[in-house]
């Protein structure tokens, strides 16, 4: 199977239209007419991240976020993506990225987290985007989903910190009701905070807020930080159910080289 199929099974389940405008998701460099060897699965593309596909014989590396966010004017070794770039090229590795287009996607990084929670399948916070056809036309910028037994706060929390691989979480004060409705964002999600208190959710979880964006909310619903990378660094397994579904006998490899780059202590 060519690199340029797997892609296209990719983008097939979260189009390159849902992505926001800011954006630089899709192929990011290398040839697509070569047959894939294996699919390195990844968050984040680093120089680690394409040694690793070398030694393990991986020529498509396939990442969250994208290695290109923003134009390159030179291509030396001034920085780390210029490097990453560079060494790619070297060893013929072609990198795709699914970004908010994967966000946006139903079935996508929210739904991951649903998925790992628990919750009931949910699905509001849906608004259609011109041009894309059917179910993956639309763009789902928050999962709502509900738990079949409520939880007070603090098992949520404890919940949340478990199967999310959390060291720790931020909250506002934590609510003396149980938790039924959750409303999810990845990543830096804090912008859907108002669409989550409107759809009667009684708690929003993110990977990402501002200081000031937590006031005001104390018992209108728990606000829950678990990190940027917690919140999606088990976005690589969609990419394994994506590629093992459409793509018989790719070969995927989840990176041993991601990491998160914060640091708690």
């Amino acid at each position: 199977m060519k690199i340029k199929e797997v892609i296209a099974a990719l983008e097939q389940f979260a189009p390159l239209p849902l992505q926001e405008d800011y954006d630089n998701a899709g192929l990011q460099l290398g040839l697509t007419e070569a047959e894939v060897s294996g699919a390195l699965l990844c968050l984040d593309v680093t120089e680690e991240t394409v040694v690793e596909a070398v030694e393990k014989g991986c020529n498509l590396v396939v990442s969250h976020h994208p290695l290109l966010f923003r134009g390159l004017k030179q291509i030396v070794d001034a920085d780390s993506v210029q490097r990453t770039v560079k060494m790619a090229i070297k060893n013929d590795v072609t990198i795709v990225s699914m970004h908010t287009n994967l966000d946006n996607a139903v079935g996508g990084v929210n739904w991951k987290i649903a998925e790992k929670l628990g919750l009931e399948t949910g699905r509001q916070g849906v608004q259609g985007v011109q041009g894309v056809q059917g179910v993956q036309g639309e763009k789902c910028g928050l999962y709502v989903g509900t738990f079949a037994k409520p939880l007070s706060a603090n098992d949520f929390i404890s919940l949340l910190k478990t199967r999310m691989e959390a060291q720790c979480v931020m909250t506002n004060e934590l609510l003396k009701r149980e938790i039924r409705k959750v409303a999810i964002c990845g990543g830096a999600g804090s912008f859907m905070l108002d669409d989550a208190i409107a759809q009667g959710a009684d708690a929003f979880v993110t990977g990402e807020m501002h200081y000031h964006e937590y006031f005001g909310h104390d018992q209108e619903i728990q606000i829950v930080v678990i990190g940027h990378y917690e919140s999606e660094h088990f976005t690589n397994e969609l990419f394994r159910e994506i590629i093992e579904r459409e793509c018989k006998g790719v070969r995927c490899v989840m990176a041993d080289s991601q990491k998160n780059p914060v640091r708690y202590y």
